[in-house]
């Protein structure tokens, strides 16, 4: 069920709202819905707010998993070049 409503936003927020649908690849309203239920998912914590961004992204958990192994890689090698450039 949908229900038509009307809101007032100021330009800032109009042109935010285009970039995000863009970027998403949905319409104005599937970004703005998202956006909504991702703001009212915060509150259960920092886990299922950082679940839902990287649903909302497109990222598998998988995925996200890979990126973080590979960061902490680049992360991890970067320490210890700067470790040993100071001896």
């Amino acid at each position: 069920m949908t229900i038509r409503s009307t809101y007032a936003l100021d330009p800032a927020t109009v042109n935010s709202l285009a970039a995000l649908a863009k970027k998403l690849g949905v319409s104005k309203s599937e970004a703005l819905r998202r956006a909504v239920r991702l703001a009212a998912g915060q509150d259960a914590g920092a886990l299922e707010a950082l679940v839902a961004i990287q649903g909302l992204a497109g990222l598998s958990s998988a995925a996200a998993g890979s990126w973080a192994d590979r960061n902490r890689s680049e992360r991890r090698a970067a320490s210890l070049r700067r470790e040993a450039s100071s001896r």
